[in-house]
């Protein structure tokens, strides 16, 4: 990892990123995105403060742990005047930011200890699968595969006829 000179207080994007390990790309978009800040030069190019390398560290811990990127910018936008986030805050958010993964793993483990049954059933819908019918919920209403959910973020046997 190259080192940079205490007297540079300013990164290039190519800086940022060797420093942090996230590609260009990804930093144009945490910055896109409203996660991290530049200013342009005289020539439009992009210069980072020191302090967004922290910054960039925080969102790629909090994106292993499987935080979306809405919750890190909520979270990041709470700071005061847009601080660099410390080794406090990430203790305080990470207790809060707790109980949502301790509700995935359940949600994972659920999933694997039952993902052989999934793939055997084929279309997901049966009334004995445990993941996309908990309960057989839908058992009175519909079958088949309509029970899958659509892009749209609904399931599809949610709607009514017409509207399919």
């Amino acid at each position: 990892m190259p080192q940079l000179p205490e007297k540079i207080h300013e990164l290039t994007v190519g800086q940022l990123s060797a420093r942090s390990g996230a590609a260009v790309s990804a930093l144009h978009f945490y910055e896109s995105k409203g996660l991290i800040g530049s200013r342009r030069t005289a020539g439009n190019q992009r210069r980072y403060s020191r302090d967004t390398l922290r910054r960039v560290a925080f969102i790629r811990a909090a994106q292993r742990v499987g935080i979306p990127l809405a919750t890190i910018r909520e979270a990041l936008a709470e700071l005061p005047e847009e601080r660099t986030p410390t080794r406090d805050d990430w203790a305080h958010l990470s207790e809060v930011w707790r109980s949502e993964l301790d509700e995935r793993i359940k949600r994972l483990n659920r999933l694997r200890d039952h993902l052989t049954d999934c793939i055997g059933c084929g279309c997901l819908s049966l009334d004995s699968c445990v993941l996309s019918n908990p309960d057989d919920v839908f058992g009175d209403r519909l079958t088949g595969s309509r029970l899958l959910a659509d892009p749209g973020g609904t399931r599809r046997g949610d709607r009514p006829e017409g509207e399919r």
